[in-house]
């Protein structure tokens, strides 16, 4: 069982983390009518390949419209983390989603950083904040995300990052947004390595300030590149049922989770858009331990990565440390007695 185990994610998009049954309900709330298909049935999402999954992906996002849907988005998602034993969730949130409905980017702001803090006080889980800009969408609108996150700083907000299409220009494009964020004290992380192959990865490491890769997952198709991502303490963020469930690789078997932990690469577990690919945090490490062979030791091992790597300030970082080292009170069935 791998429910006790202390778990970190540094790789999930707030906006894909809601069920169908919190997207209907959002959507009744603001009086949203759902497009036709969006469904495959009460539970499930129904797209097909990688663009249709951004297509469903999008037209559900549309059903956040205010501050209180991303408190509730928010609030929902760690609570479902916290019962699956996991202490600490960096969630990429999207500013450019809420404005195509029309949200400011402090109303947007405010709603998630309530949700983080309502699930902090019920069940004792760290949420933290991942800015980030879409690569389709240029480097000009990515300017415009990074300068209004400097302009309104909060503590919450520990990092930059950016997803989107990886085809999509050249990531020496986005220098200046990446450089506005690490002047700023900001950590950066990208996507790269998912749908292209290693040559975005060096792309990456070449041109932009990163210390995580986003998935970064090919890079074991290039020796000379995982010995690279080795020397230089890249941290992976790996999302195997996503990598599956998008086609990357054929199954969990052909996965190179094992193999690029083997080589030495600092490895992560994270659910990525977890309704979306039938998964959560709870079955990521699940999936390590009876597909990969990964044991306790290393299954903590892999929250130790995640929270030395993770953007959070270093009192918290030690304090979540000490949490996974049994060094505090399980939080968790505290709040739970409380409650």
């Amino acid at each position: 069982m791998t429910r006790t185990i202390p778990k970190a994610e540094l790789h999930c998009h707030l906006e894909g983390t809601a069920p169908p049954a919190l997207v209907r309900r959002l959507a009744d709330r603001n009086g949203i009518t759902l497009p036709e298909g969006l469904f495959a049935d009460e539970d499930n999402f129904a797209w097909t390949d990688f663009p249709d999954f951004l297509r469903a992906y999008d037209a559900a996002s549309m059903c956040l419209r205010k501050a209180e849907d991303y408190r509730d988005i928010t609030y929902e998602y760690l609570a479902a983390c916290a019962r699956e034993g996991a202490i600490y969730i960096e969630m990429f949130t999207s500013p450019d989603h809420a404005a195509e409905v029309g949200m400011s980017y402090l109303d947007h702001l405010e709603g998630t950083v309530a949700g983080i803090e309502d699930a902090e006080r019920d069940f004792g889980i760290v949420g933290r904040i991942i800015v980030t800009c879409v690569r389709h969408l240029g480097p000009d609108r990515g300017l415009v995300v990074a300068r209004d996150m400097i302009a309104e700083p909060h503590p919450y907000v520990v990092g930059f990052g950016m997803g989107g299409d990886e085809t999509a220009f050249h990531l020496r494009d986005f220098l200046p947004v990446f450089r506005l964020a690490a002047d700023a004290g900001l950590g950066c992380t990208v996507h790269a390595g998912e749908v292209c192959g290693p040559k975005s990865i060096y792309a990456a490491l070449d041109a932009l300030p990163v210390t995580r890769l986003g998935h970064g997952v090919r890079a074991i198709e290039d020796a000379k590149l995982v010995e690279r991502i080795v020397r230089d303490g890249i941290v992976l963020e790996l999302c195997p049922h996503s990598n599956v469930a998008t086609g990357v690789y054929e199954d969990m078997a052909s996965h190179p989770f094992p193999a690029l932990a083997a080589a030495g690469c600092k490895v992560t577990l994270n659910s990525d858009d977890p309704p979306y690919f039938a998964t959560s945090i709870g079955r990521e490490y699940a999936t390590a331990a009876e597909d990969f062979g990964l044991d306790d030791e290393a299954l903590r091992a892999v929250t130790r990565t995640a929270l030395e790597a993770a953007f959070v300030d270093a009192s918290t970082r030690r304090r979540l440390l000490d949490r996974l080292d049994g060094g505090a009170p399980n939080l968790m069935k505290e709040r739970q007695q409380q409650l």
